[in-house]
């Protein structure tokens, strides 16, 4: 699958790339300069889709005629957000917290294309649950540095993540940060007059 325009990802997220390059998609990356401003009251799929639209639309006003595409994933435990952890601390809290539990893991999508005046969200919500674990197996995962710059304090597809991972019920690539199969869907609804096969 490729585009007849140019793809740029509006995010900085290796997990996102790769996912990409997986598809064997052509595209550049263009970090997005937008600061992400939560919306109060939301609900999380508004929440991630809102985010996504606000990393996306800088990105897409400076290349009118690329087809933009940005991403947010949010992990929702007990109805409370879960963002990335902003200390070692902070990540063992969040893993105590979840671990023995399940949570959601919500991923917003954003594609905009100013040339056709088209800007589409859609989301892709995954229930994962949590094995019950051990403190030192937190503290030993927290210190590895793989926690830090993921939300929810874990990565699925990383060295010791999945290990912890009882079960998943939903799209494995949403957890990872694109839900592929939401994506390609929303591809082909919107955007078929820029697929090629």
């Amino acid at each position: 699958m490729q585009l007849s325009t140019k793809l740029i990802l509006a995010s900085q997220s290796p997990r996102r790339r790769e996912l990409l390059e997986q598809l064997q998609l052509t595209f550049t990356v263009r970090v997005s300069p937008a600061e992400e401003v939560i919306p109060e009251g939301e609900p999380p799929a508004v929440v991630a889709q809102t985010i996504a639209t606000q990393k996306a639309i800088p990105v897409a006003a400076e290349h009118p005629t690329a087809l933009t595409l940005a991403a947010d994933t949010i992990v929702v435990h007990d109805d409370e957000i879960l963002g990335k952890p902003t200390s070692k601390r902070h990540a063992v809290q969040m893993l105590d917290r979840l671990q023995g539990t399940t949570h959601d893991v919500y991923t917003g999508v954003c594609l905009v294309h100013p040339t056709s005046n088209r800007e589409v969200t859609c989301y892709e919500r995954t229930r994962v649950t949590f094995a019950a674990i051990e403190s030192d197996e937190i503290e030993a995962y927290v210190a590895s540095g793989s926690p830090m710059d993921k939300a929810g304090g874990y990565g699925i597809q990383d060295r010791m993540g999945p290990l912890y991972i009882e079960g998943i019920a939903g799209d494995y690539y949403n957890v990872m940060g694109l839900p592929l199969r939401r994506l390609y869907v929303t591809l082909k609804s919107d955007f078929s007059d820029l697929l090629l096969f």
